[in-house]
């Protein structure tokens, strides 16, 4: 097939082209900046400019590749785009990422159609944000939480608008866990070694994690079925703060993270590290596995840690 990707060399993106060429495909993949073209060339992909903020960049884009499918991978979270890893205003921290998940998403499905392009496929994000009610491990069936009244509801809503407008498009949405990986987590990696990624409270709240080359793997699937509807791909161990945040310390070989009460940790950190901490619920893959066919290679979090910084 004639794939296009939008958001070839980010996290995900870096794996997924590559993979997609070795099984035979025909790969467009865009970039914000000329200086990345030769990696997009060396990873076998036709490279192009593109701004995906830009309705007449996507269009134009697109319209030459005539792809016969457009996988949605643009975000700007990167410490290199949206600054350090800021939960108490989230709302700041992911303003790039929440322009690309609304107007640019909106520009990629306009210009798929305008193409007449027949199969969509886009990322969106499953990992602590399962809604707050209930038991703690959620499935495509559950609804995710807005968290309304917070910082992180402007990115919760484009979130559900990526969903949305997909779906409406015929498409797959992919709700990825916490990516972890090659680049991924560096920046989580520093605050949890300097101490400043601490336990709140009980720290009972649930969270999923997803290796890059897992996300890359069922991305490849959603796209050779010509997937439709909303897929969890989040790895196969849900856990508590509690667990995964002292074992991704000790493999970084950092101290045990300091534990604080919630009402000292919300006027720090605020009230979404508050409720990701306490009461996050996180997601099963079961769909995935069911109906792509997926199984990740790395299927919990402590294999991955391990490996990765150890």
């Amino acid at each position: 097939m004639r794939v296009f990707v939008a958001g070839g060399t980010g996290v995900v993106g870096r794996l997924l082209v590559p993979r997609l060429v070795a099984r035979g495909h025909q790969v467009t993949a865009t970039t914000t900046s000329a200086a990345k073209l030769p990696l997009l060339g060396g990873m076998g992909a036709d490279g192009v400019v593109m701004d995906g903020l830009d309705a007449a960049s996507v269009g134009e884009a697109v319209g030459a590749a005539r792809p016969d499918v457009v996988v949605h991978q643009m975000t700007a979270i990167s410490p290199a785009h949206a600054g350090k890893p800021d939960f108490k205003h989230m709302d700041r921290w992911f303003a790039p990422t929440i322009r690309l998940r609304t107007e640019g998403t909106d520009h990629l499905l306009a210009a798929a159609e305008a193409t007449g392009v027949p199969h969509v496929v886009a990322q969106s994000y499953a990992s602590w944000n399962g809604i707050r009610e209930g038991g703690w491990i959620k499935t495509e069936q559950d609804p995710l939480d807005l968290y309304r009244g917070t910082a992180a509801e402007p990115g919760m809503a484009a979130v559900r608008h990526v969903e949305e407008a997909t779906l409406a498009a015929g498409g797959a949405v992919l709700r990825y866990g916490s990516l972890y990986g090659p680049g991924a987590t560096d920046d989580q990696v520093e605050l949890v070694r300097k101490r400043q990624f601490p336990l709140v409270g009980r720290a009972t709240g649930y969270c999923s994690w997803l290796h890059l080359e897992d996300a890359a793997s069922a991305t490849v699937l959603a796209v050779e079925m010509k997937a439709r509807g909303v897929f969890n791909v989040v790895d196969d161990e849900p856990a508590p703060a509690s667990d995964w945040l002292p074992y991704l310390a000790q493999c970084a070989g950092a101290k045990r993270p300091v534990r604080v009460p919630a009402w000292l940790a919300r006027p720090l950190a605020g009230e979404v590290a508050v409720a990701m901490m306490t009461e996050g619920r996180g997601f099963s893959n079961a769909k995935a596995k069911r109906e792509l066919g997926w199984e990740p290679r790395y299927p919990s979090w402590r294999q991955g840690f391990a490996e990765g910084l150890t």
